[in-house]
This record gives C-alpha cells, sequence and structure tokens, in this order.
C-alpha cells in the first residue's frame, strides 16, 4: 500500500515533491491540491510509493484530490516528461502549460449544461426578413449556414448573439444541443489523380509515418486533409489538426464543420474563454470529440483514439514557442505521432528546410502535389518593378497602379501586401536627422497618425507625437516609410468611389472585428484589401486576381541565416492568393534589387531548387539542421552583467570534440522592454550531443549565483 505521492508543481525546480497519503490514494495523473509553503497549489501525481524518495524531512499531506479531471493517461504524463527532458524545462511547468487554465487553480472546475447551437436550413428566408442596408445582419445570416454557440457568435460581431435570439424567437433561426445538430455534409470535391494518390497514400499507412505533403498554393492540400480525416473517422478514431495562427481557425473550422457536420469538434485556441477550452479539451480526453482543431498548444490535448496528426503550413515560425517553455508544436507532434504509432502529415507548399531536410534522408515520405485543384487554374504570374531611380506614387510603382486599375475594372479585388502596421515606421527631423525611438527598447517608435501616438510594436510603450524635435527643436517632423495605415489613407485619391479595407492587428484588435473583416472580402465588399502578413497564408478569395507586395526586401539582407527562407515561403504564400480560380492571377513585386539571386529563384515558381541550395549551404557552414544549437539568453539591467553571467555558464560546459562554444555577445536588439540582453550559442554535431552535454552542464550552471541576471534556455532556437 503506497503511503507517499510524489507530484508535479507548477515551480521553477526541476523536481518532484513527495507528500503524504491522508487517509485516501490519487490515481497517478489525478490533480491534487496541496500546502507548499504559505500557499496552496494544484499538483499533478506523477507516482505512487512506500517511502518519500530523496525528501529528507517529514512530507506534508495532501489536502484534497480534484473529481473535475479526469487522471491523465500515462501516454499524456510521458509526452509532458518527453517535453521537460529535451527542453529542459520543470515538469510541473511543462503540465500546468499543457493543461487549461481551469485545471491550474486552486478551486475545482465545474463543467456548464451542454451549449446549443443556432443554425439556418434556408438562409434565403432569413435574407428575405433583413434589410439589403444591414450587411453586418446579412453577415451573421450567412455565418448561420454554419451552427454557431453564443459563444462563437459574440466572436463574429458585438450584436450577434442578441440578433439571433430575435431571429429565433421570429421563428428564421434553428437551435438544437451542440452534440445533437446534425445537418448534411458538404460533399467531397473531386480529387485529380495527384490528390487521389496521396489520399491513398495516407489512408493505407499503419504505425508511425511521418508525410511531408509538398503542394504548390492553391494545390487542394485541405480537400486532401479532410477526405483523408473521413476515413480514419469511419475507424472510429480521432484526428489531432495543428494549424500555426489563430485568424485561420474560423475558416478552416467552418470548412470542417460543413463537411462533418455530425462530428463533434473542439476547437483549442486562444480566443475562447477558460471555460469554453476547458469544456473542449475535456470532450477530447474522454472522447467525444472526433477531431480537435487547434493552435500550438493543443499538441498537448489528450486523445486515447488518436488516429492521424495533421499539421498544416508545418514551416510557419509561430508553431515555435517564444516565451517561458521554449517548445516547438511541430517537433512535439512528431515525437507524439512516434509515441502513438500514428501517422503524421506535415502539409506546406514551403516546407521548413528541417523537414525538406528529413524528406531528401528518407525519414520523412515526400508527397507532391504540383497542380492546382481547380480545373484550368495557374499558378499567379509575377512581375517584378524595380523601384531603383523610380518616382513612386505614394509607395507605389506606375505599373502597380495601372494593374491595379486594370483588375478593379475587371470586376476583381486587389491586394496591397505591406508587412508594416501604422502609418510610418519612422519619424525623423529633416534638420539634424533625430528619429522616435522607443525608452524602453532598442527600436524606433512608430508612428500612428489616426490615433496622434507613438508607439513600440516590441514592448508595448507608446507616447503623444512630440510637437518638435527633441535635440534641435524643429518643428518640421517627416514620416518616413510606408505603414498599412498611410497606405489606406493615399489610395482613395487613385481609386475614387472603391471600398478599400485594411486588415492587420491594429484594425482586428477587438473580438469578431478579423470575421467581420474577411467576410466583407469573400462577399465582395471589398474592392482594394491593404494586409499584413495575417492575409499571407490559408485563404482562399474568389474575386482577388491582383497582388502587390510593397517592402518584400527588408528580408535580403538580415543577420537571421533563416531570413531568405521565410522570404521565400511568405512571397509565396502572398502570391498564391491570387488567381486561385479560373482567371490568372497576377503578382507584382516591388524591389531594389531586381537583379538578387533570389527573386530569380523565386520567380523559378519551384520551391525545390531553392531549398535544396539552401540545405547544401547549411550543411557546408554547419548550420542547423546541419548542427543542433541551443541558445543561452541572458536579461540584466546592464549589457556587462549580462556578458559576465553568460561567461559564467559558458565555464560551466566543458569542450569537447564536435562542440562549439562560441563567446557571448550582444543580442540583435539589445534593449527589450527595459532591459539589456546578450546571448550565447552552442552548437553541437547532433541532437544526442547537445542533449548530453547540456544534461552534465546544467546542474552547475542553475547552482551559480547571477544576482539580477535572468537567464533562459533555448534549445533548437529559431531566432538568433
Amino acid at each position: 500500500m503506497a503511503s507517499f505521492a510524489l507530484v508535479a508543481l507548477d515551480v521553477p525546480l526541476k523536481k518532484l515533491f513527495a507528500y503524504a497519503l491522508a487517509g485516501f490514494t490519487p490515481a497517478v495523473g489525478s490533480r491534487v491540491l496541496v500546502p507548499f509553503g504559505p500557499r496552496r497549489l494544484s499538483a499533478v501525481v506523477m507516482e505512487l510509493r512506500d517511502d518519500a524518495a530523496d525528501f529528507t524531512g517529514t512530507p506534508k499531506a495532501i489536502l484534497a484530490t480534484f473529481d473535475d479531471l479526469p487522471a491523465l493517461t500515462s501516454d499524456t504524463l510521458q509526452l509532458c516528461q518527453f517535453v521537460a527532458d529535451y527542453y529542459h524545462y520543470p515538469i510541473g511547468a511543462v503540465l500546468s502549460a499543457a493543461l487549461p487554465t481551469a485545471f491550474r487553480g486552486t478551486a475545482a472546475f465545474r463543467e456548464p449544461a451542454a451549449a446549443s447551437v443556432y443554425f439556418v436550413d434556408d438562409v434565403d428566408v432569413l435574407l428575405n426578413q433583413l434589410s439589403k442596408r444591414a450587411p453586418a445582419q446579412r453577415r451573421i445570416a450567412e455565418a448561420l449556414l454554419v451552427p454557431h454557440t453564443p459563444a462563437a457568435l459574440r466572436r463574429l460581431h458585438d450584436s450577434a448573439w442578441r440578433w439571433v435570439q430575435a431571429w429565433h424567437a421570429a421563428g428564421w433561426v434553428s437551435a438544437a444541443a451542440e452534440e445533437c445538430r446534425v445537418g448534411v455534409a458538404s460533399p467531397d470535391l473531386p480529387l485529380n489523380a495527384e490528390q487521389a494518390l496521396v489520399v491513398n497514400e495516407l489512408t493505407t499507412a499503419t504505425d508511425f509515418s511521418p508525410f511531408l505533403l509538398y503542394g504548390i498554393t492553391g494545390s487542394g492540400k485541405t480537400e486532401v486533409y479532410l477526405q483523408t480525416i473521413s476515413q480514419v473517422l469511419a475507424r472510429g478514431l480521432q484526428v489531432l489538426v495543428l494549424i500555426p495562427e489563430i485568424n485561420l481557425t474560423p475558416q478552416l473550422e467552418g470548412r470542417f464543420r460543413a463537411r462533418f457536420p455530425g462530428v463533434r469538434m473542439a476547437a483549442l485556441h486562444s480566443g475562447l474563454n477558460n471555460t469554453e477550452r476547458a469544456v473542449n479539451w475535456l470532450a477530447a480526453l474522454r472522447g467525444e470529440a472526433q477531431i480537435v482543431l487547434g493552435t500550438r498548444l493543443a499538441v498537448f490535448t489528450p486523445l486515447p483514439k488518436l488516429g492521424m496528426i495533421v499539421v498544416d503550413e508545418e514551416h510557419d515560425p509561430s508553431f515555435k514557442q517564444q516565451e517561458g517553455l521554449r517548445y516547438s508544436a511541430r517537433d512535439v507532434a512528431v515525437y507524439r505521432a512516434r509515441q502513438a504509432k500514428v501517422p503524421i502529415v506535415l502539409g506546406s507548399a514551403t516546407p521548413s528546410i528541417e523537414s525538406w531536410a528529413n524528406a531528401k534522408a528518407k525519414r520523412y515520405r515526400l508527397l507532391p502535389l504540383t497542380q492546382r485543384a481547380v480545373p484550368g487554374a495557374v499558378l499567379p504570374k509575377i512581375t517584378l518593378l524595380p523601384t531603383k531611380n523610380v518616382g513612386l506614387v505614394d509607395g507605389l510603382h506606375v505599373m502597380a497602379l495601372a494593374a491595379m486599375h486594370a483588375a478593379l475594372a475587371r470586376g476583381e479585388q486587389v491586394l496591397i501586401f505591406l508587412n508594416r502596421r501604422g502609418f510610418s515606421p519612422v519619424l525623423q527631423c529633416g534638420e539634424c536627422g533625430w528619429m522616435a525611438s522607443c525608452s524602453h527598447c532598442s527600436a524606433r517608435l512608430v508612428l500612428h497618425l489616426k490615433e496622434r501616438r507613438l508607439r513600440c510594436h516590441h514592448c508595448g510603450h507608446e507616447e503623444a507625437i512630440t510637437p518638435a524635435c527633441p535635440d534641435c527643436g524643429n518643428h518640421d517632423l517627416k514620416p518616413v516609410g510606408q505603414g498599412t495605415q498611410r497606405m489606406e489613407e493615399s489610395l482613395p485619391q487613385h481609386f475614387p468611389g472603391k471600398k478599400i479595407l485594411r486588415i492587420d492587428r491594429d484594425s482586428t484588435s477587438k473580438k469578431g472585428e478579423l470575421d467581420a473583416a474577411l467576410a466583407q472580402v469573400h462577399s465582395g465588399e471589398a474592392d482594394i484589401i491593404i494586409g499584413t502578413q495575417m492575409l499571407a497564408k490559408g485563404h482562399d478569395f474568389d474575386r482577388l486576381n491582383c497582388v502587390v507586395v510593397l517592402n518584400a526586401d527588408t528580408g535580403l539582407y538580415s543577420v537571421d541565416f533563416r531570413a531568405e527562407e521565410r522570404l521565400f515561403a511568405l512571397l509565396t504564400q502572398v502570391a498564391g492568393r491570387a488567381g486561385r480560380r479560373e482567371t490568372p492571377g497576377e503578382v507584382f513585386i516591388q524591389t531594389a534589387f531586381s537583379d538578387h539571386p533570389f527573386y530569380h529563384q523565386l520567380l523559378a515558381r519551384d520551391y525545390a531548387p531553392f531549398a535544396n541550395r539552401t540545405l547544401e549551404e547549411r550543411n557546408m557552414l554547419l548550420l542547423p539542421p546541419a548542427s543542433a544549437w541551443a541558445l543561452f539568453r541572458a536579461d540584466a539591467p546592464e549589457l556587462e552583467q549580462a556578458l559576465a553571467a553568460l561567461t559564467q555558464i559558458r565555464m560551466c560546459i566543458a569542450p569537447e570534440p564536435n562542440l562549439t562554444l562560441n563567446q557571448p555577445v550582444a543580442a540583435t536588439m539589445l534593449k527589450r522592454a527595459g532591459v539589456e540582453r546578450a546571448q550565447l550559442l552552442i552548437a553541437a554535431k547532433s541532437k544526442a550531443q547537445l542533449q548530453a552535454v547540456l544534461d552534465e552542464a546544467l546542474p552547475a550552471i542553475q547552482a551559480l549565483k547571477l544576482g539580477k541576471v535572468r537567464w533562459t534556455l533555448d534549445v533548437d532556437p529559431v531566432e538568433v
């Protein structure tokens, strides 16, 4: 009979804590309440034993067990332990991150009654009751072709739930319990020969089978996912689908719900409140939710009947967490598929070089899709518009303006892609050259003219626009460079009467604003869309056939060795928004370096040669994936303190063959949020060697007394 439990606590210590069992024996994986100093904390039982392990005092007793959470399975605990070991992070903190917020506190979570969903079977009946001058109401009505909960409706529009209640009372909208709602599934789309071959490969795979689905933009990767998932569900299994960003969730969720209306689906992303996330997570854990669709953190969701994992846009850097537990959801998903012995599909038009290397080495099976899914659709034509010694008109090349006029005259939509928010990235004095800078970061303040504010996009600091130069007193301060707000302000004079819509983080900061903006694009209300990278991937706009890309050159001369890879992916994704139907698309890229080899590769429209060349360069220079990296970062009030701390850390690591210990250096952005930053890079020949080195060195590193210096470790960093 066990007398003690070893539990994991969300504290910055890499150990388990022993507690005495007081008359009851909780299951391994269950949630319990324990005393910890003067506090009471939630903990997860990791082991039951008849002694207190290495605890030297008298262990305190567990105070209570929670009945709100079924015991986590051994697979879930083992997955979290792997993440803790690989990324060298406390197991309690990993488990805390893996659990929804509702299960991290000291109170039991009480599941609310099942929510109802609201829907229309004949949307025309409802639309006939609504004014044509109420576009927002009409968008909500059309959205009800897919069942929505009240919470989901509130995310679409502040008044959506009130409108739907009124329509339901009038009999124009139906309601049903969410799990009971069954409708008519949207039909499978016809597959071309390539798609059919891929679906057959995926559905006949057994055991752990990693696939790299390399498909050009518009090649129908989502339809491949849907038809493959359909067959997995038919076997009574669950599917985990990971996507990189929350703004892709509503559109993809809508397609999934339309295809599988009778299937319980759990969405997991930051747009949900704590209760919604906990309810969906429990549905997955119990096996009730057959499809889990989520962003990065959903990779930890317990799935007792897991049958397949899909990672869409696998190359996207947002799969790597950059704060706290710095894990890669893509890499954890691959490990999880191996653990569960199920197939995993990594999909992208521009695979990461790491995944490309795995495919070249036959560790992943490469599945190509080289044709667009819509018959007659072709990749858009890309044209470079040289800007050297060319007079731009409000930041636009005259040929870009002409192409935009022509597209609008044909009734098509235009996208201006500019990955810079605000009015202007710099406010400068014309006399002495002073530029507005953030007092907390090594960065310029961005001018937001409409709000009359200067903002730092790194730490969030903002201040009023200064009326005069603080250095010389000159009142003639000029905005330098182009931002989305400035483009939005200048376009009406060139395109009078056209509906111009800006979609960026500033214009879609409130709940429902992004969904409403995308609905305007899909409905054809917007003629010209000005967008940042929020619109670069995953969106399918029927009438969008002209794309103009501004400010693309910034990725060519970055200190980051991954900059060209990311720029290639970004431009490929942006270009892929154009011409996704029968009408050929046009893409115009304004550049001051039209003769750069990078653009010649981009114009070739074939990612494989670029990926092969990049992989060869990295192998030659011993850059990832040819080597394994770990990055120690240090934050301190002064740079010298951070560098001194990293020097001590470096001394704790024993030199050995095939291990490179670089010298500590200042971070690329020296100062951020009021602290100065430095970094120490370690490179090893293999991941196994790197892990062995870290395992040996970290106990000594953690014992260092570094004063006010805060250090972190990032294994497999994507930002250096």
